[in-house]
């Protein structure tokens, strides 16, 4: 397992944030970008066509990429130093968590260092991005979160054989990839060096308690008694019993940041 880190082209920046300040979705999703840029006027971008979105945003982090280079190149070393000084251990507690041998997996991941405070992750690339804002160990921590994102879905393909389409948002499979982060998470190994561990997941699974126990302690209980095959296959099974309570608690909980 390798990971390598990458300053972003501002297109790709530009891009990324676009997804996620349309107007029309939650303001869960865009409050992060403009609280960490009140630069921009959120009312007078939403007025904005696509079009337009995109070369303020493009103009403006030009300028802001020429005034910050010798920052974000300190960054960019910083980030890829503190991964190699880990990497072992990370490995170590991921192949243990998913009785995996890694060594010859998952050896050509990317991570784009973008200005998007939301930071997805591309399955079929082994890339993810994250925000420039980091400091080294939030960065190895936020890497940590997408790196068991790929190593989950992986064994999840090699035991299921299903249809990867249905691992992205808003699939209950989507779901169950997110909140089952913590559960790994619990490892020392990994715990110890994410400064993001104790809100490594979305805030919403840590007041989620469907039939009246939390439901990351259930994932966590449900970890701890069984091989990681039978857990993906009992809380994906939860998960599916309890459906329409856990979307009613995103639902308000992304509606009511």
């Amino acid at each position: 397992m390798n990971l390598n880190y990458i300053i972003a082209d501002i297109n790709y920046s530009v891009e990324s944030i676009m997804e996620f300040t349309k107007p029309e979705l939650p303001a869960f999703w865009s409050d992060p970008f403009f609280h960490f840029f009140p630069d921009i006027d959120r009312v007078y971008f939403n007025t904005l066509d696509k079009e337009s979105r995109a070369k303020l945003l493009t103009d403006y982090f030009k300028n802001f990429e020429n005034e910050n280079k010798a920052l974000l190149d300190e960054k960019l070393q910083k980030y890829n130093r503190r991964w190699e000084e880990c990497r072992n251990q990370v490995v170590s507690a991921l192949e243990d968590s998913f009785s995996l041998d890694l060594s010859d997996l998952f050896n050509d991941m990317k991570c784009f260092v973008t200005y998007n405070p939301v930071s997805p992750r591309y399955l079929e690339n082994h890339s993810f991005d994250v925000f420039y804002l980091n400091s080294e160990n939030g960065a190895l921590g936020s890497s940590i979160h997408e790196i068991i994102h790929f190593v989950w879905f992986y064994v999840w393909q090699n035991h299921f054989r299903d249809d990867s389409s249905e691992y992205e948002t808003p699939n209950l499979k989507w779901v169950l990839s997110e909140a089952l982060v913590e559960t790994i998470m619990r490892d020392e190994r990994l715990y110890s060096i994410n400064p993001y561990a104790k809100d490594c997941v979305y805030p919403y699974f840590y007041t989620m308690n469907p039939g009246g126990r939390n439901i990351l302690d259930i994932f966590y209980e449900m970890f701890s008694s069984m091989s990681i095959t039978e857990f993906m296959e009992e809380s994906y099974r939860f998960c599916v019993e309890h459906e329409n309570e856990i979307r009613a608690h995103i639902e308000k909980s992304e509606n009511n940041p």
